[in-house]
């Protein structure tokens, strides 16, 4: 079959508390083999929390591949494959910013990199906020970050903002807001 590979054999090569790689041989639509390894993580949820002045809420976090401070939309992964989305999403808003929303939309999944993990991350808008305090993982230290959504989004259009499902979210949070 056009555009299919089956597999032939599989193994797992590493088992971790986050995730799994495993390695694949695979029968190509040609009848050749090749050999593929992946990651296989339950995926996760972001949040974009916009205030009734149009200001958004992010987090600077450190990000250790990258040995550097990152600016991203709240977010976390799926504690299960079977977690629902929204109220991870919720959870992760609350743990990061101290915020809840009494409108929360949804905007979609994107697979953050196809080629190699079966990550899928799931997207929010939260609007009508309100505030306690951060219950942040005993692990986990960011400061909480509030912006301007269009400086934000310039900050997406110039590069400053990296990562990809903040940048994701907030063209197109902007984009629907904007009609």
């Amino acid at each position: 079959m056009h555009l299919n590979e089956k597999t032939k054999d599989s193994s797992v090569v590493y088992d971790g508390k986050i995730f799994k790689i495993k390695k694949d041989t695979v029968i190509l639509e040609d009848n050749s083999e090749a050999v593929r390894e992946y990651v296989i993580h339950h995926g996760g949820v972001c949040i974009l929390p916009v205030t009734e002045n149009n200001e958004i809420l992010m987090v600077k976090q450190y990000r250790y591949p990258l040995a550097e401070a990152t600016l991203e939309v709240p977010a976390g992964k799926l504690n299960s494959a079977d977690e629902d989305h929204l109220e991870a999403g919720k959870r992760e808003l609350l743990e990061e910013t101290g915020a809840s929303a009494s409108s929360i939309e949804y905007l979609g999944e994107i697979y953050p990199i196809p080629a190699y993990t079966t990550e899928k991350i799931h997207m929010y808008m939260a609007r009508n906020l309100t505030f306690t305090e951060q219950n942040l993982d005993s692990d986990e230290f960011l400061d909480v970050v509030k912006l301007p959504f269009d400086e934000a989004l310039r900050m997406v259009m110039d590069g400053t903002i990296k990562d990809s499902k903040t940048m994701i979210v907030i063209m197109k949070a902007w984009l629907l807001l904007n009609k």
